[in-house]
């Protein structure tokens, strides 16, 4: 759905409808929240020096997703060396700042990541910020404060082995936060009989409800680093939620538990902690179990489902990921495997249609964007690979990152017809200037 609450943007369309873009990219998982766009005539070839419109300087690394809404751009970060948080907002147009504020002093709790890592989310008039340290803030696309708290401090220390990372999710007029956690202390941090979690509030920052998630699992296989996906089933709206060794379907009402599937760790090894969003397409939902374990794929039932649910998992080594969310395009899955080193088309009964060795030594661990008949993946040195949706080919490799760039995790996103690539250290708006 587009939604465009600048005046000026607004006018513009209504003289020059031709000028409406196809989708912004208003939260990590995009317009269709399943890591694919719309949008068409996007850039094939292009490179640090060519096709790109700007790119500006990062106040500090992250692997969240730039947020594009109208002519505004909305990124956290996390400055380590002044030990800063901080949310910003980009001119969409020239990458010039026009609001940055400090959120909170402090930066990370471990080396793998830091507390910037959850994407913001937007409808294009509010635009909220979730750090990993636990604080939620709401500003107008102008820069005011609206509200700010602290997850934490209302539910309870986070207790998770590495820093909590999972995205907001923005679904008609509500915002969802999933903690999916263990239920004994980690690192001194959380409790005995500590719950998981899901968390609805309104736009003003007010709780409407805490649904509590059960699982079986057990130790660091009871933490989920996903993010709440909506998915229509037989016509209604549910909330997938995947990790604690299984997935499950929520009433965005209520929170309710509609279904559970489960389970990939049916030994309930205790180091299993899920990082993938589940992702929905043709019928079937996709877990991808951890640490080179196959891919689930799952029909939506009600209660509690056993195996005849299950309508596929993967057998091909290839078809596996361990960090990043497939997409679903076009009518299949695009699946980036970061242990096995592999981008795999499947189709929603199980079937390969290609798979292409990701090319390097590099690992690719920032989630695919699939639009306009293309795959753009990137790796940790922030080259950036194109790659032909429909037959696997590769059209074009660009090499962005800088020697500063060592872990770039965040994914590429399509809007106004470009392309939006955040390294450790830039953010590069690639193709034509509006």
């Amino acid at each position: 759905m587009k939604i465009l609450p600048f005046a000026a943007s607004a006018a513009a369309l209504v003289l020059f409808p031709s000028l409406l873009p196809a989708a912004d990219w208003m939260q990590w998982r995009g317009p269709s929240f399943n890591g694919s766009s719309s949008e068409k005539g996007l850039p094939v070839k292009f490179g640090p020096e060519d096709g790109v419109a700007w790119s500006v300087p990062m106040v500090g690394a992250s692997a969240s997703t730039p947020i594009v809404a109208g002519d505004r751009v909305f990124l956290s970060a996390a400055d380590t060396e002044a030990q800063a948080l901080h949310a910003l907002c980009l001119d969409r147009l020239t990458g010039k700042t026009l609001w940055q504020h400090k959120v909170a002093d402090g930066s990370k709790r471990d080396d793998r990541s830091n507390y910037a890592s959850p994407s913001p989310v937007t409808d294009g008039k509010t635009v909220v910020f979730f750090f990993g340290n636990g604080d939620l803030l709401a500003y107008d696309v102008e820069g005011k404060q609206l509200w700010n708290r602290n997850i934490q401090k209302d539910y309870g220390d986070f207790a998770f082995q590495w820093t909590f990372s999972a995205s907001p999710l923005l679904f008609e007029g509500r915002l969802y936060i999933q903690v999916l956690q263990r239920d004994q202390p980690v690192h001194d941090k959380g409790k005995v009989g500590g719950e998981s979690y899901l968390l609805c509030l309104d736009l003003a920052g007010k709780t409407l409800w805490r649904h509590v998630r059960p699982t079986e699992a057990q130790a660091e296989s009871r933490e989920a680093f996903s993010t709440p996906v909506p998915h229509q089933v037989n016509g209604k709206w549910q909330l997938l939620l995947a990790g604690g060794d299984m997935l499950s379907g929520h009433d965005p009402a209520t929170g309710d538990e509609l279904w559970r599937w489960g389970t990939w760790n049916p030994t309930r090894i205790g180091h299993w902690r899920l990082v993938p969003s589940p992702v929905a397409g043709a019928g079937v939902v996709l877990a991808c179990a951890p640490k080179k374990a196959p891919v689930f794929a799952v029909k939506p039932g009600k209660g509690t489902l056993d195996d005849k649910a299950l309508a596929w998992s993967s057998t091909d080594r290839a078809v596996t990921s361990d960090v990043p969310t497939p997409a679903f395009a076009e009518g299949d899955f695009f699946v980036l495997s970061d242990l096995s080193k592999a981008l795999s088309r499947v189709s929603p009964d199980g079937s390969l249609k290609w798979t292409l060795e990701t090319p390097g030594r590099i690992k690719y661990e920032a989630s695919p964007l699939v639009a306009d008949g293309k795959v753009y993946i990137v790796n940790f040195n922030g080259d950036v690979v194109v790659v032909d949706a429909a037959d696997g080919k590769i059209l074009h490799q660009a090499a962005f990152g800088s020697g500063a760039d060592k872990v770039v995790r965040a994914m590429m996103v399509a809007a106004g017809g470009q392309l939006f690539l955040r390294t450790d250290t830039r953010l590069f708006c690639i193709g034509k200037r509006s």
